[in-house]
């Protein structure tokens, strides 16, 4: 079935609250979407973020991001009244996140409410709490001891907490009760939330198509919690970290410095905390996009400490044993491989034995000395297309930056005319995506709005202004919707049906 959809995090939507969340705007987008003919809309990661703000480096996998909670669901329930909501600083700028600001600002209010909810008593909070059980109240004791450690990371905490002796652990419990079930209340509410929209999405016959990161941050409770899942010494240290080798775009390589995971174990037992984490993941949305596959191939090992990625090596990682484990325990799944970078023989040969696309990245695909595999010519009916992702220059930025034979050749393939405005050309880049012979074509809202690169979300291996951008109130409107429906109908991607679960 050919299909279409759009790339924006959660984070993006247009709203009052300083970040996008699961407000009235939320709902709006999806009505925007059915509008357009779109049947997928595929988001970033809803974990709750750390440091540096990345949705990739969340404390927890298993939880969810309290600062996408709405304040107007609460001001409806009666914990918080319009007024209170309105008293914050959410920043200044309604087109970017002003993450500081929100830290600051929104759990003061969620604390408000937690405290007037009575949630203790609330049965479906109780069930809530014993579903979870097998995640919940790790992440909220690390979440209460975290502040009761002014944000330290584990590693730092006293050894008695550090190693989990279950003295300090029964004690911390008791200690920080209140602090604990306000956590376990920000994950039911964020729970209770989520679900509506997606129903809201799936009735409107659009699928949620989310990701899952490969690794966890070494500073989160899947760490702490379960330490030896991973490569960890004695000490609790990390022996080796994740990142990439050195490339013709950094002699450095990436340093990523998450935790690498102990094969051997999770092979022992069965996968069964990843066979969790997928299955939380189906859960959550409709299509999981795996984020780094071929990691599950081959997985770049760097000894620790490390200044670099310089002295890695790549190493076996589980290969296809555990997609044949996931298919055994959760069935055959709608899935999106993460397929970029430097790919191997052996890594395709995983790709085509699980059955599931890999991704096609336009803006990839016109190097004019090579024969690229991400020109549209080249694809297979099995692959996703996009324009570009959420760690790539918006199209418009990448078309006016590229070299001038860079540049000729994409326009030349493309059919741009000459004098096209760079705006404009952007459609071309979208129609040839939508026209290709992929089954599914994503595109990011900034290529559909034709912005400039203060939309993009992600520098890589950069920190301090990443995964700000956010949409305009409006911008998604009627002529650039009609613009989107007659190109999607154009190319057999319309549909009418209804996807979801």
């Amino acid at each position: 079935m050919r299909r279409s959809g759009v790339l924006m995090a959660v984070s993006s939507l247009p709203g009052k609250y300083g970040i996008g969340c699961f407000s009235a705007e939320a709902y709006r987008f999806i009505d925007d979407l059915s509008d357009a003919g779109q049947s997928i809309w595929q988001i970033l990661p809803l974990g709750p973020t750390s440091y540096g703000d990345s949705p990739y480096q969340s404390f927890s996998t298993f939880a969810g991001n309290p600062y996408f909670i709405d304040p107007d669901t609460l001001v409806a329930r009666k914990w918080l009244t319009k007024k209170e909501c309105a008293s914050y600083d959410w920043g200044s700028d309604p087109q970017k996140t002003d993450y500081e600001k929100i830290y600051r600002s929104r759990f003061r209010l969620l604390k408000k409410a937690y405290r007037r909810s009575g949630i203790a008593s609330d049965r479906g909070f109780q069930r809530f709490v014993k579903d979870n059980s097998f995640w919940l109240p790790d992440y909220a004791l690390f979440m209460a001891l975290k502040d009761a450690h002014k944000g330290k990371s584990w590693a730092l905490w006293e050894d008695p907490l550090r190693f989990r002796e279950k003295e300090a652990l029964e004690a911390a419990r008791k200690k920080y009760a209140v602090s604990i079930e306000f956590y376990e209340f920000l994950q039911y509410e964020f729970s209770l939330e989520w679900k509506e929209l997606k129903k809201y999405a799936n009735k409107k016959g659009i699928e949620i198509a989310g990701d899952i990161p490969i690794y966890v941050a070494f500073d989160s409770s899947d760490t702490w919690a379960d330490p030896g899942l991973f490569e960890f010494d004695e000490k609790l240290k990390p022996i080796a970290v994740a990142g990439c080798p050195p490339d013709a775009f950094s002699a450095d390589g990436q340093l990523w410095g998450n935790p690498l995971y102990d094969w051997k174990v999770h092979k022992k037992n069965g996968y069964s905390w990843w066979m969790k984490r997928l299955e939380s993941s189906f859960d959550m949305y409709d299509i999981v996009r795996i984020d780094h596959f071929r990691g599950f191939e081959e997985y770049y090992r760097i000894p620790y400490p490390a200044e670099n990625a310089v002295h890695g090596k790549w190493v076996r990682g589980p290969g296809y044993d555990i997609f044949a484990m996931m298919k055994k325990k959760l069935g055959e799944k709608k899935v999106i491989a993460e397929d970029l970078g430097l790919i191997t023989p052996s890594v395709v040969r995983l790709l085509k034995r699980t059955g599931y696309p890999g991704m096609k990245v336009l803006q990839f695909a016109f190097d004019p000395g090579q024969d690229s595999v991400y020109l549209p010519h080249k694809y297979a009916g099995n692959s996703v297309v996009y324009t570009g992702t959420h760690d790539n220059d918006t199209t418009l930025s990448w078309y006016k930056s590229v070299d001038t034979k860079t540049r000729r050749f994409a326009a030349e393939y493309l059919n741009i005319p000459k004098g096209t405005k760079d705006r404009d050309a952007v459609w071309y880049f979208i129609r040839s995506a939508l026209a290709s012979v992929s089954d599914t074509a994503i595109i990011p809202m900034q290529d559909i709005l034709a912005l400039p690169n203060s939309a993009r979300m992600n520098y890589p291996s950069t920190i301090g202004s990443n995964w700000q951008w956010r949409m305009k109130e409006g911008a998604f409107n009627n002529p650039v919707k009609k613009k989107l429906l007659r190109l999607t109908k154009l190319y057999g991607r319309y549909s009418r049906g209804n996807p979801g679960k």
